[in-house]
């Protein structure tokens, strides 16, 4: 008899909360950024821990790769970095999420952060602009022989 008042007690609370007895969070629907948006903030970039690992994307990440983790971009976006100390730029691709360091903008590929100047000082002030979902028009070189 307990139990039946148990459930019930249960089902009364679900009912009167508006919850359903399986939680689903609300996501809000993710708007694409428009091509031309930009953001300034500060870079870091990740590599060796990581390679190999899975992306957010569920891709398989290449720290030789021209790739980034953003916050809020959606996955897919293709976005240009540039470094504001010495104006070097590289197109990336965000495939995955972070940084997870507060004051942090975007995480650039160890291939990323080698094209713009950036891997010995670790994080650099750069400027993001968003170039769409669709790849670029022309190829990305490779930066190195073999991976």
């Amino acid at each position: 008899m307990r139990r039946g008042w148990v459930a019930l007690l249960g089902m009364a609370l679900v009912v009167a909360t508006g919850c359903s007895p399986v939680h689903r969070p609300r996501v809000a629907a993710q708007v694409a950024p428009a091509t031309g948006d930009a953001q300034d903030g500060i870079a870091s970039w990740y590599g060796p821990g990581f390679h190999g690992k899975r992306t957010s994307s569920g891709e398989r990440y290449d720290q030789y790769d021209l790739t980034a983790a953003h916050r809020t971009l959606p996955l897919g976006t293709w976005v240009v970095v540039t470094n504001r100390l010495n104006g070097r730029s590289v197109r990336v691709y965000v495939n995955d999420r972070g940084p997870y360091v507060d004051g942090r903008l975007i995480d650039l590929s160890y291939g990323a952060a080698h094209a713009i100047g950036m891997v010995g000082s670790g994080t650099v002030p750069v400027r993001i602009v968003v170039l769409g979902s669709e790849p670029p028009s022309e190829p990305q070189s490779v930066l190195f022989g073999e991976r």
